[in-house]
């Protein structure tokens, strides 16, 4: 359904640098339409963080999604924060609403929140053994979301400096990745950029370590189905797309600045179109 563009229409968007590869616009708008909401999602490439973020209240927008390179530049400009998105030290939404008459921006992030529903579709996460690949700001994301499910982080990276320093935030032990063929656990989440296109035919492990996992999710989605995936499913894993994760941070944003259960089928479809894909099966550009 067209919803037509009028005085009533509340804006939304996203805003980084670049933005012109975003998927959102596509997924939100198709969700806008499916329930008739009078709302339009769109791109806005932002290099000045802090001019645009007095900008949002001056324009009367109601909501954005954050992405790279802004998702911790924003913090200091926001007038409030939900406290795991201040743990996890980054925000991917920002919500503006209206309090005493003036408008605040109320940051969040729903990245973990996206990464925990797509594993949570395969597994049980409470008491849930899962190791993380990575110690950048998605592995930080998810990781902090693990925990607050109750499940037991293992971090592994290549850089030790790091990962040892994120390891120590999220109060879980770090291995080296060379390590992790020794390990066994429920989930293995690969949260780096490694099988990002135009790279697709690396993987960041070797596929004998692989069936020592029960489910192996990859935040990355273009391609749809890595080569960490398909060697995988060669193991006998189940598996889980980054197109989910991005697909159910989504989800989440939606329903904040809506108050109504997003169009989940409607909204996938419209990511599926993006990437070229007809097909839903949970086969995995890094999330946004």
């Amino acid at each position: 359904m067209d919803i037509p563009i009028n005085g009533k229409t509340k804006l939304y968007g996203i805003i980084g640098n670049p933005v012109d590869h975003s998927l959102s616009p596509a997924m939100h708008n198709a969700g806008f339409a499916a329930l008739a909401e009078n709302k339009v999602y769109l791109p806005f490439p932002v290099r000045d963080i802090q001019t645009a973020l007095a900008g949002l209240k001056a324009l009367d927008i109601k909501g954005v999604s954050v992405t790279i390179p802004h998702k911790e530049a924003v913090i200091p400009y926001l007038d409030r924060i939900d406290p795991v998105a201040f743990s996890i030290g980054a925000v991917n939404t920002i919500d503006i609403r209206t309090e005493g008459g003036e408008k605040v921006l109320y940051g969040s992030n729903t990245d973990w929140l996206g990464a925990n529903r797509a594993l949570a579709g395969k597994m049980e996460l409470l008491g849930a053994r899962v190791v993380v690949l990575g110690a950048g700001g998605s592995a930080r994301a998810i990781g902090f979301g693990l925990k607050e499910a109750g499940a037991e982080v293992v971090l592994c990276s290549r850089t030790e400096s790091k990962g040892r320093a994120l390891a120590s935030e999220l109060g879980c032990p770090w291995i080296p990745i060379a390590d992790v063929a020794r390990l066994r656990g429920d989930a293995l989440v690969n949260a780096t950029s490694v099988g990002m296109a135009p790279g697709e035919d690396v993987s960041p492990l070797p596929a004998a370590t692989l069936k020592s996992f029960r489910v192996v999710m990859d935040i990355v989605y273009a391609p749809l189905q890595t080569r960490l995936l398909q060697e995988a499913e060669q193991a006998g894993c189940r598996t889980v797309s980054g197109l989910e994760m991005l697909l159910y941070q989504g989800v989440a944003q939606f329903e904040l600045w809506t108050g109504h259960a997003a169009p989940i089928a409607v909204m996938r479809a419209s990511l599926l179109a993006g990437t070229g894909c007809r097909k839903t099966e949970d086969r995995g550009q890094k999330t946004e």
